[in-house]
């Protein structure tokens, strides 16, 4: 692998809203344990939660690889261990590389995922919820952000718009119904604890597991 900053990618959303997400992470988080991140994308929250969340190890994945390279050319400025080198996991399979290798030093009781589930078909949010069901502990934590329906309707002209635009890329995609998102957690025994309103009109969605 090649791991010159060249194959940094740039999201510019990451700039905007890591501190108010970082904000809702240290409240909601374990004190302790591993954060396992799936669909982080170009990284830069990765590197930016990590060393804000140190009692903590933070596990980023995703299945792209040129998205992978990225996070392993963002992590290079990091000193700490507190960073793992990203994981090859897509969501939707069956078992995750997690659940059969011995990759971390500490459990995961944490799962984080921003930004994935409506830049993905449904089969994602689906795996996304059956994996965290089968991944955390008791009282483990879920967290999601992104734009949602709420009641089937739009909390924004802007997401209308957003969804409109998702969906003419890709019609598996789409701004998802938070209702139909909390069904599918809770068939996997993770429970609703907190929605909280974020920039944007985005949401950051938290779960425990039951």
């Amino acid at each position: 692998m090649n791991n010159n900053s060249d194959d940094k990618q740039f999201a510019p959303a990451t700039q905007r809203n890591r501190e108010y997400i970082l904000d809702i992470l240290l409240q909601v988080l374990p004190l302790t344990g591993t954060v396992l991140e799936i669909a982080s994308g170009t990284g830069e929250h990765a590197v930016f939660f990590a060393p804000h969340l140190k009692s903590r190890k933070w596990l980023p994945s995703d299945p792209n690889p040129i998205s992978r390279d990225s996070i392993t050319a963002w992590s290079q400025k990091l000193k700490g261990d507190y960073l793992y080198a990203p994981l090859d996991i897509n969501a939707q399979l069956p078992v995750w590389p997690v659940e059969t290798e011995k990759i971390t030093d500490s459990p995961i009781t944490a799962i984080v995922n921003i930004n994935m589930i409506h830049i993905s078909p449904w089969s994602a949010c689906l795996g996304l919820m059956a994996g965290a069901g089968r991944i955390l502990p008791p009282h483990g934590i879920l967290y999601l952000y992104g734009p949602y329906k709420q009641n089937g309707q739009h909390t924004a002209p802007s997401n209308a718009a957003f969804d409109e635009s998702l969906q003419l890329q890709n019609p598996e995609w789409g701004v998802r119904d938070l209702e139909d998102v909390v069904k599918v957690a809770q068939s996997e025994g993770l429970i609703l604890q907190q929605v909280y309103q974020m920039p944007a009109n985005n949401l950051s969605v938290v779960f425990k597991h039951g």
